[in-house]
């Protein structure tokens, strides 16, 4: 397996995995990007954040990792695979690969990755590649789960929710589970606008929906 730097043809393939919710994996935060923008951030010489393709002896590409500064003289890893290609070793060995190239071709002393509690598949790529468990970061805001409604704030969004006519919620999953949870918890009766193919929403989308309901 060896990884290099996307380049221009890879664009419009790591754009569709950016954005896909099965490659990019259940733990990681909900992103949803416009094309356009994640080319521009991939092709932009200046950017310190740095993506690089796995590909196969055979050629074939299969994920992606990238590194990104969190302060001076530290760096963050993070990678992403292909469903079908998962429990084969190829991410341990792309965290490996990358470690020895940032320390050996940038100038830090620290290397790090998070992983979800729950995700115990990355958690044994990253011990495998010689990462030490340092800590679980709390109520940490931007993925998906328990870390981000968990606690839900009840009395907030009751006293907010109860004042509208009708509420809808637009969220990027097949099983409305945000307009789910308030309907179970706050009894509201929310209109669940669902959308699943990894595109963000349009403002048309949204609009539609609500010229529907009112």
């Amino acid at each position: 397996m060896n990884l290099r730097v996307v380049e221009k043809e890879d664009l419009p393939l790591f754009a569709e995995w950016w954005n896909n919710l099965e490659v990019a994996g259940e733990y990681v935060p909900l992103r949803q990007d416009r094309r356009t923008e994640i080319e521009k951030r991939c092709d932009d010489p200046n950017s310190e954040n740095k993506f690089f393709i796995m590909e196969k002896k055979d050629g074939s590409k299969i994920g992606f990792v990238g590194h990104f500064p969190t302060a001076e003289k530290l760096l963050e890893i993070g990678f992403v695979l292909i469903p079908s290609e998962r429990g084969k070793g190829y991410c341990t060995e792309a965290a490996k690969i990358m470690v020895d190239y940032l320390f050996l071709s940038r100038d830090v002393v620290r290397i790090q990755a998070q992983a979800d509690t729950r995700n115990i598949t990355s958690q044994k790529v990253l011990e495998s590649s010689d990462f030490k468990r340092e800590g679980v970061v709390r109520n940490k805001l931007g993925s998906r789960g328990e870390e981000l409604l968990n606690p839900l704030p009840e009395a907030q969004l009751s006293k907010f929710l109860k004042e509208a006519k009708k509420v809808l919620v637009p969220e990027l999953n097949y099983t409305s589970q945000f307009a789910n949870l308030l309907r179970a918890r706050l009894g509201i009766d929310a209109i669940s606008l669902a959308k699943t193919e990894g595109l963000p929403f349009t403002p048309d989308e949204i609009l539609r929906k609500i010229e529907e309901v009112a």
